[in-house]
């Protein structure tokens, strides 16, 4: 799980809760004053504290009986591999898009599941990327990767931050919610995935809508023609 804030806190509790085996929790960051509106895991006697003790300490006081393993870094493409490399299924809560699209590239050549959520204002939106599992017989049409969908890093600028933009607090414990969700039924078999779908939850309405979405042929990372053949066009450093 990269992310032990708004949406990391109620995906690690809820996966924690469920009995999941090993959790492992990339973050670097310090709990902050301005994180406990939104961040449900963290408390005001946690202010100063790594983001990753504190998730994990609330994470093991439901259940201690998971494994909890703390990665207190910053995805870098330095690190993304061998972080992820032990791990079944990836879960995306990171709040910018270079780390968004390292994370992508990552999991598309580990052949890792990753479920992806993101967040502004008063709407979010998930899916479940597994452009790996085409190779299964009539999966063809199926399983596009976050680039089939957003080929590239929007234009500095162009999308404002969360920290820009607010975000209402309660938010990312229905996305999250639905994160945590699509975990599980990866894990089970059950159900119908996200892959191949954009499901969008707008608050202020309370609306669901659910797109279909297929894998871009032209698509830089997975398309037939692929120009991105490994993480060296990434600028995420240490």
């Amino acid at each position: 799980m990269v992310g032990a804030g708004g949406l990391g806190c109620p995906v690690a509790l809820y996966l924690g809760a469920a009995g999941i085996g090993t959790l492992g929790i990339v973050d670097d960051d310090a709990v902050d004053l301005s994180n406990l509106q939104r961040q449900i895991a963290h408390g005001t006697d946690d202010i100063g504290r790594a983001k990753v003790d504190s998730l994990a300490a609330s994470v093991e006081a439901i259940n201690g009986d998971i494994t909890v393993v703390r990665h207190p870094t910053r995805l870098t493409t330095q690190n993304v591999e061998s972080l992820i490399r032990d791990y079944d299924i990836i879960v995306d809560g990171s709040d910018n898009f270079a780390t968004r699209y390292l994370l992508n590239d990552a999991c598309f050549f580990a052949g890792k599941t990753l479920i992806s959520a993101a967040l502004l204002r008063f709407e979010g939106q998930i899916s479940t990327f597994k452009p790996h599992a085409r190779t299964n017989e009539g999966e063809a049409g199926r399983h596009p990767c976050y680039r089939c969908l957003f080929p590239e890093i929007p234009p500095k600028g162009l999308v404002p931050s969360c920290a820009e933009a607010g975000i209402l607090g309660v938010l990312v414990g229905t996305v999250g919610s639905l994160q945590a969700t699509e975990v599980i039924k990866e894990i089970l078999g059950a159900g119908e995935s996200l892959s191949g779908h954009l499901l969008i939850y707008n608050a202020l309405d309370v609306s669901f809508q659910k797109f279909r979405v297929k894998p871009n042929p032209d698509c830089a990372l997975c398309g037939g023609h692929a120009t991105l053949r490994d993480l060296s066009h990434h600028q995420v450093a240490a």
